[in-house]
């Protein structure tokens, strides 16, 4: 099983991006779901979680509203901005490439 540190670099906002495409989600859920669509195998520290989330913000590809949670309680919830959007195309594009050859290396050794 993977740690969060055996992510490749990168990976990560990756991830946070392609989960919040159909939805505006706070952090506990975004590392749940990661979590949960992973099988259990990716679990991502809030360590990792919220520097990422705060980059994501910073280059604009992401955007956070404070609003109630589910539980009651005021949390900020990030959602995909239109170059977030953007930028999630190429980011997919260039882990399709990456794990391809990763993968034709792994095949052929």
């Amino acid at each position: 099983m993977g740690k969060p540190s055996d992510l490749v670099q990168g990976t990560l906002d990756l991830l946070i991006l392609k989960t919040l495409l159909p939805d505006a989600m706070h952090g506990w859920a975004i590392a749940k779901r990661i979590q949960q669509l992973s099988g259990e195998v990716l679990q991502v520290q809030q360590g990792s979680l919220y520097p990422a989330l705060h980059r994501l913000e910073q280059q604009g590809w992401i955007k956070a509203k404070w609003a109630e949670s589910e539980t009651g309680r005021q949390a900020k919830f990030y959602s995909l901005t239109l170059a977030g959007r953007t930028q999630l195309e190429k980011e997919t594009a260039n882990w399709n490439r990456l794990s391809a050859a990763i993968n034709l290396v792994v095949s052929e050794a």
